[in-house]
């Protein structure tokens, strides 16, 4: 047999092991869809452990057999690392998730400008938040940027107090009063656009108050302090400009 028949060969044979593969996970993704109507499965793949599907929807990770009669919920732990493979995954799963900035609703949000602005970042925030107050904080420190501050009421007591933020007649003092100095605003009716930005924020599986969503699409979720997200808004300027030269050329 010459060189080049053991080369179409083998190519075959991983041809087929790839066919077979990839049908074997859209019947188990089929299986498993009927158990999620409404929502998308986002990821489906086998591991190379107890011949178990790895299965991604939203922000859960869990685990099923070939016929999808069983779902496992939990850690995978490797035994030789003490690591779990679960967590990684999930991390990887996030590190990996964009959401482009100007698909949120920006012209609802209370916008900051800072110096030049040329940086830019979204911030999902309640105001009874303790952890978005200390962000707020952390803020005082960061020049040259454009902020805008997404009301994002899910915490008990929380609606009616954004509310009187969205309608004060200075938006930007009322917030900063309230979250920095702890001056409560004055109540005033008017329309807001708070079920927007509540949409937006579930539509996007934004779990927590704070998350940043920077100008390249990734998103951190939680305080960070000061040093970080200046990092964070610089290599988001980066990867904006890296994409312009890319298109280009």
């Amino acid at each position: 047999m010459t060189i080049r028949w053991k080369l179409f060969i083998s190519i075959l044979i991983i041809f087929l092991f790839s066919q077979t593969l990839l049908a074997g996970e859209d019947a188990v993704k089929k299986a498993v869809q009927r158990h999620f109507e409404g929502h998308a499965i986002d990821s489906l793949k086998k591991t190379p452990y107890l011949g178990l599907y790895e299965v991604v929807v939203g922000d859960e990770v869990f685990y099923t057999d070939e016929k999808a009669n069983y779902f496992f919920f939990g850690h995978m732990i490797d035994t030789k690392t003490r690591a779990s493979m679960t967590n990684e995954r999930m991390q990887e799963i996030k590190a990996a998730r964009r959401v482009p900035l100007d698909s949120l609703p920006l012209q609802s949000a209370i916008k900051i400008v800072k110096g030049d602005g040329k940086r830019h970042v979204a911030i999902f925030t309640d105001p009874n938040c303790p952890y978005c107050k200390k962000l707020e904080k952390e803020l005082l420190d960061i020049d040259n940027v454009t902020i805008y501050t997404l009301l994002y009421p899910v915490l008990n007591g929380s609606m009616e107090l954004a509310k009187k933020i969205w309608c004060s007649d200075n938006q930007i003092k009322a917030w900063d009063d309230f979250m920095l100095r702890n001056i409560a605003p004055t109540a005033k009716e008017c329309e807001t656009p708070l079920d927007i930005l509540v949409k937006s924020g579930r539509e996007n599986k934004v779990s927590g108050t704070p998350t940043l969503v920077f100008a390249d699409g990734s998103i951190v979720g939680g305080m960070i302090p000061a040093a970080v997200i200046e990092e964070k808004l610089t290599d988001a300027a980066k990867a904006l400009e890296s994409s312009k030269d890319a298109k280009k050329k």
